[in-house]
C-alpha cells in the first residue's frame, strides 16, 4: 500500500442553507474527512468510511470539486 504522503486526496464542497460542507476523500482507501461549517459555530469534523461509489454519491448530492487549500485551512484550525 502507498504511503499516506504519496496519496493525492480529492476535495469537494457544497453550500446549503447557511452550511458549508468540505470533504476530503482518499481515493485508495476511500476514507473520508468531512468538515461542516455553520455561521458562528466551531467546525464539526467527522471521519467516515466509504466505498468506490463515493465520487458518484458526492456528484449526485450536488458536491463540486473544491480547493485543497480551503479544506486544509479549516482542518489545521488556521481559519474557522
Amino acid at each position: 500500500m502507498a504511503k499516506a504522503s504519496n496519496i493525492v486526496h480529492q476535495y469537494f464542497k457544497k453550500e446549503i442553507e447557511g452550511l458549508t460542507i468540505l470533504v476530503k476523500v482518499n481515493p485508495i482507501s476511500f476514507k473520508v474527512t468531512e468538515i461542516t461549517l455553520e455561521n458562528g459555530e466551531d467546525p464539526e469534523v467527522r471521519e467516515l468510511e466509504a466505498d468506490d461509489e463515493i465520487f458518484d454519491d458526492l456528484k449526485s448530492d450536488g458536491f463540486a470539486e473544491a480547493s485543497p487549500m480551503e479544506f486544509n485551512l479549516y482542518w489545521s484550525g488556521l481559519i474557522g
